[in-house]
């Protein structure tokens, strides 16, 4: 701290307990259990510790529990065993509602107003944000999403891209600390799907923390830099950064996963090229 005397040396138990909290993992769940009504195991003791500014995926096949866990994660359900904390200080997922924004693979959850605009409004309007400074980030988000044309509309008369991007848009209004997205770019056609890359590396350049689920393989690289791999019993079966889980064939083969398309291509290279992009460098170097 700053206000004190120059010189003194007596410990600040209230700067200590600062730089804890921002030391502590912005995600930390233990021991996550949780089942269908039906009886169905979807997650059998997962552990996931999740730091400030980490660009993380959920990879797994369909039936995995990645869209349940990333609902544990954001505190929408309760594990039947098992807890999660938020920033080293708190279990109630609602009271941090200002730093921690969930984005499903339903759009209906978040577009239930009359119109676009009220629905990007809605967010921070519940946190006494003044009206103004709502104004400016419905504008500012609705421009880079390309939203502006359709604030006027009803979300039901959207197409399924628009309400995808819509609820994406939804959720950055509140300017979160942690971003989570179940499968963002599903419906989404090429051309908004690279502005949305393009959006989610600018959030991660300005230390907002990601965790995305996804099947895609071929999309990981461009969203993740560590991956935690579920099998279909529900159970995290690897952790490890991006290039080890996609050059993995094995693991992933047994998770019933393929590779990207251009790590098959160059399997053997040293190292593996994950995307497009590093490929065709890897083809001009030679």
């Amino acid at each position: 701290m700053t206000d004190g005397v120059d010189g003194d040396a007596t410990a600040d138990p209230i700067a200590d307990t600062a730089a804890a909290v921002d030391a502590a993992p912005v995600i930390e769940a233990t021991g996550l259990r949780y089942s269908y009504p039906d009886g169905t195991t979807a997650l059998d003791g997962v552990d996931v510790r999740i730091e400030q500014g980490e660009r993380v995926a959920l990879l797994g096949p369909n039936g995995a529990g990645k869209s349940t866990l990333l609902q544990l994660l954001g505190g929408l359900i309760e594990p039947d065993a098992g807890s999660v904390s938020y920033f080293g200080s708190t279990t109630d997922a609602d009271s941090i509602r200002d730093r921690l924004s969930v984005l499903t693979q339903n759009p209906a959850d978040y577009l239930f107003n009359p119109t676009v605009r009220e629905d990007l409004a809605y967010g921070p309007t519940q946190q006494d944000v003044p009206q103004q400074r709502v104004d400016r980030r419905i504008e500012a988000v609705a421009e880079r999403l390309g939203l502006t044309e359709l604030l006027s509309k009803p979300p039901f008369r959207l197409s399924g891209g628009e309400q995808r991007r819509a609820a994406l848009a939804s959720a950055l209004t509140v300017e979160p600390d942690v971003l989570l997205l179940d499968e963002p770019l599903s419906n989404v056609d090429a051309a908004n799907r690279g502005e949305i890359l393009d959006l989610l590396g600018e959030l991660s350049a300005d230390d907002v923390t990601l965790v995305t689920s996804t099947p895609d393989t071929e999309l990981l690289p461009h969203l993740a830099d560590r991956v935690l791999l579920l099998d279909a019993t529900g159970s995290v079966v690897a952790s490890g950064s991006t290039r080890e889980i996609l050059t993995d064939t094995e693991l992933l083969a047994d998770c019933n996963l393929r590779p990207p398309q251009v790590v098959r291509l160059f399997e053997g290279d040293e190292p593996v090229p994950l995307t497009v992009e590093e490929a065709r460098r890897r083809l001009d170097q030679r």
